[in-house]
């Protein structure tokens, strides 16, 4: 996390501002704030969101099976026997 902040960080200022007077207090405050958005989002946002998505919405949710709304068929019905349907082109008459 602290290489891809630095690699940000001197990306970010070195286009906004060059390598003027300050550029390494610019460099300092900027790595600070990239590594500190990188080390919440990645320690703290996502795990968070996984636990929240397994507790909440895991097996325990689904848990409860649905039963069909329809009955099912009966095995006295016999089956009825279909013809293959034709399939005639219009270019083909």
């Amino acid at each position: 996390m602290a290489a891809i902040s630095l690699a940000l960080s001197f990306a970010l200022i070195s286009f906004l501002f060059g390598f003027e007077d300050e550029f390494f207090g610019r460099l300092v405050g900027s790595f600070f704030v990239f590594f500190w958005l990188l080390a919440v989002t990645f320690l703290g946002v996502v795990p968070f969101v996984s636990w929240a998505a397994a507790h909440w919405f895991g097996k325990s949710w689904t848990a409860e099976t649905v039963q069909p709304a329809r009955k099912p068929r009966s095995a006295s019905t016999s089956a009825t026997v279909r013809k293959p349907a034709r399939t005639v082109s219009g270019l083909n008459k």
